[in-house]
Order: C-alpha cells, then sequence, then structure tokens
C-alpha cells in the first residue's frame, strides 16, 4: 500500500473510486471538495460537495458520512472536461489543527496520506487534490494550511463569502397601555378534533380502528419556500431542498427504505406498501413532498419511521420550518413541526415521527432528533440495516 508524503503524488488507475478523510472521535471537522476550474477557482455553488449538499455534477463526486470517517466517491467519467482539479479540505469550527490527535487520508486504490497536524495554528487545511495530468488522473498529498481559516480558504479558490446580516435594532418600547378592568375566564376551549399537534409534552396519539385497516394513510413533508444564502462558505441562493423518506419494518422481519436516493419509491399495492410520490427536486413546489402508506395493510406492519433528509439548501433544521402532517380516513390530522436547533449542523437527517402497530391500531410519536445521516439513524432506531452511497 504506497505511503504519499507531502507533496508527494501517485497515478490514479480506476475511473471510479472512493477516497475516506479519517477524523479523530467525536472531532468537530468539516470536510469538503471542491470542483476547479481554469485558475484555480469555482464557478459557483454546484462545484462544492459537503455535508449540505452531498452529491454534486449528477453523481460525479458525492459525500457519505460514517462516524468519524467521510467518504467521497468519485465517477471521473462524469467529471465536466473542463475540470482541472478537485480539492479536498478541512476546516475546524474552533481551534487549531494543532488540537487534532490523528488526520489521515486514504483510497480504495490503496493509497494512504497522512497529515502531520503537530504545530500547525491554521483551522483550515487543503489535505489532497485529485487533478488531470495529459489526459492522466492523479492524486497529491497536499497538507497546506490557511492562517486565514474557513474564509482565507474559501477566498483563494475564487468563493466569495457572504457578509454577515447585521442584527436588526431593537424596536422602541411601547407606551404602556392602561389596564383593562377584570373579565370573567373563558371557558375551556373544547379539544380540536380535526387537527392533533405533537409536541414535546403531548409527544404521542393512538388512532383506533375495529378492523385494524385504515385505508389509504397520506404523509405530507412542507418547509419554508424562501431562498437562503447556501454553499459552504455562503455564497448564491438557493430554495431549500428537504426530501420526504421512510424506515419500514413488517411483522415478518423484512425491511425497506423509501426515499428518492436510489429511486426507492416503494409500491402501495404489494410490499412496502409505501409510496414516495415524486420528488421536489427544485425545493419550490408550495405542496411539498407526499408519501402514501396502505393502511389496510397496517396489520402487516411492526413500525414505520418517517424522516426529512436536507439535500441542500439550509444549514439548520430551525430554517427549514418543516413540518409533517397525517392524514388518515376518519382520524383527526396528526402533525409534527421540526422547530428545534440541532446541535451539530452536519446533521442532515431529521426523525420525525414513529409509527407502531400496536395491537393492529396506530401509535403515532413525536420524535425530531437528528442525526449525521442514514446510517446514523439507524443505529439510533436498532434497525440493523446495511448501507452504501446512493444519488437521486
Amino acid at each position: 500500500m504506497p505511503t504519499l508524503a507531502m507533496g508527494a503524488n501517485a497515478p490514479i488507475s480506476s475511473r471510479n473510486f472512493t477516497l475516506d478523510v479519517h477524523l479523530p472521535q467525536g472531532a468537530q471537522i468539516d470536510v469538503a471538495a471542491l470542483q476547479l476550474y481554469a485558475g484555480g477557482k469555482v464557478r459557483g455553488d454546484d462545484d462544492m460537495c459537503f455535508y449540505n449538499q452531498p452529491s454534486i455534477g449528477a453523481g460525479a463526486l458525492s459525500l457519505q458520512v460514517s462516524g468519524d470517517k467521510q467518504s467521497f466517491t468519485f465517477d471521473l467519467d462524469k467529471i465536466g472536461a473542463d475540470v482541472e482539479k478537485i480539492v479536498v479540505n478541512a476546516t475546524l469550527d474552533s481551534g487549531v489543527f494543532s488540537s487534532v490527535s490523528s488526520l489521515k487520508v486514504s483510497t480504495t486504490e490503496g493509497i494512504e496520506m497522512p497529515v502531520d497536524t503537530s504545530g500547525r495554528t491554521e483551522a483550515a487545511l487543503i489535505l489532497c487534490e485529485v487533478y488531470k495530468r495529459n489526459d492522466q488522473w492523479k492524486i497529491r498529498n497536499v497538507s497546506q494550511g490557511f492562517n486565514g481559516g474557513l474564509q482565507a480558504l474559501a477566498e483563494h479558490f475564487g468563493v466569495e463569502v457572504a457578509a454577515a446580516e447585521s442584527p436588526a435594532p431593537a424596536p422602541a418600547a411601547p407606551t404602556p397601555a392602561p389596564t383593562p378592568a377584570a373579565t370573567p375566564a373563558a371557558p375551556a376551549s373544547s379539544v380540536n378534533l380535526d387537527k392533533v399537534s405533537l409536541t414535546k409534552n403531548e409527544s404521542s396519539i393512538s388512532l383506533k380502528k375495529d378492523d385494524g385497516k385504515f385505508g389509504r394513510i397520506r404523509v405530507n413533508l412542507n418547509w419554508n419556500q424562501k431562498t437562503k444564502s447556501t454553499g459552504l462558505f455562503g455564497m448564491g441562493k438557493r430554495g431549500i431542498d428537504l426530501d420526504l423518506g421512510a424506515f419500514v419494518e413488517f411483522k415478518n422481519g423484512e425491511f425497506a427504505v423509501i426515499q428518492a436516493l436510489g429511486k426507492a419509491f416503494g409500491d402501495l399495492d404489494k410490499q412496502p406498501f409505501v409510496k414516495l410520490m415524486g420528488d421536489d427536486r427544485t425545493g419550490t413546489s408550495t405542496d411539498g413532498e407526499w408519501l402514501e402508506i396502505n393502511g389496510d395493510a397496517w396489520p402487516s406492519f411492526r413500525r414505520v419511521l418517517i424522516f426529512a433528509f436536507i439535500y441542500q439548501g439550509a444549514a439548520n433544521w430551525q430554517e427549514t420550518d418543516g413540518v409533517i402532517r397525517m392524514m388518515v380516513p376518519g382520524q383527526p390530522e396528526v402533525e409534527v413541526r421540526m422547530n428545534e436547533l440541532n446541535s451539530n449542523k452536519r446533521d442532515i437527517m431529521c426523525a420525525v415521527a414513529l409509527l407502531e402497530n400496536n395491537n393492529n391500531q396506530i401509535r403515532v410519536n413525536r420524535e425530531v432528533s437528528f442525526f449525521g445521516g442514514h446510517e446514523q439513524m439507524d443505529k439510533g432506531y436498532g434497525w440493523g440495516m446495511k448501507w452504501r452511497a446512493g444519488r437521486k
């Protein structure tokens, strides 16, 4: 297995390979890959592959996060002819790289590139680059730092860093209104049987049918349609794109994943009895995304985990204003809002609601738990599925 020292290079023989960045356990390090053109510059958001945009170039480059390893899958045949190199970078949320105990890059071609972090005073590093020379793709161990951190790294590659917005001025204190006369307390409002909003305090509801058949269950995901500053460095404007999906487990022990990634849209008339009704690729559909469950087959289900996935355009879940609504014939509409702040900005998945089969009745539990990816969410709920990188 060849080991490349800083500045050394080696040819790449395969047109499809994976590059793994191995991080210390629990390290808060962002890893990104940028496509560069003539002059060593990016052209825009679509040249950045990172935690909030894990696939670019129609699958030419994709990112998969698994624990303390972040993996970039390259399909060199899909890389644009005018792309000169792809650089892989690492940046710290805080501190400098001398505080990082170990850092290593490896490829499925058997190449290893150790990155020496001792004495490093920078908060941003170029780890390596994949580049084309005389129609031959090669890889080089760069290990170059930037004292200016993330902003210096961004500007080096031609990215215009978005300026931080100034906080809005505090409103003037209102004139106190006269104290009104006391009025009798209003009677307690009746329960709204048309809609139930699950919250932290009221986090579950049971839906009952005597025969255990619930008809066609419709699940809707909708979110804030306003454009946001996007890209790893805040350049450009793009609509938020959330994806709706579900993990499904049956009483017979079989599993299924329903989602746009991998085109696993499902089927209503046969197992998995769950179907994703299209995919909003632009993030501009006012109707959001829909998923349907064949509720007449509910007795065969064990549980269904409804999840949302940030495909692009939002840095945190509060920005999405996301909401899941579930409509079951003859039952109140159930709503779950994703209005909590995820503590780790790399948590691009949210487990929203868990539907459990309880004696052929449906128990809906509000979850709103955040994860770094499918595999982490799988482990969090004990599904035990095997995962590989996918694309739309």
